[in-house]
């Protein structure tokens, strides 16, 4: 998902290297302006809390069917930002 919203940036010519940049640049430009819909911001946002919890939290211990949700987020995400990419 982090992916597909660099490549959104790139056709506004906004960048950042950072996660959470990423996603602010991705609600002002994209979801705001009507061209996403709020719930692909909270999946971003979801997700993003998801990775951050795994990679830097305590040991948690998370279920097939949280990790098959975020996957099946991130699948609709990236085709809705792809077919997006080819109108632009």
């Amino acid at each position: 998902m982090f992916y597909a919203v660099l490549a959104l940036l790139v056709t506004r010519q906004l960048g950042t290297s950072k996660h959470k940049g990423a996603i602010s640049l991705f609600d002002r430009e994209f979801v705001k302006t009507g061209i996403f819909d709020k719930e692909m911001s909270m999946w971003l946002h979801h997700t993003f809390e998801q990775r951050l919890e795994a990679d830097y939290g305590d040991l948690i211990e998370s279920s097939i069917e949280a990790a098959n949700e975020c996957y099946v987020q991130a699948e609709i995400f990236v085709r809705q930002v792809r077919e997006y990419l080819q109108t632009v």
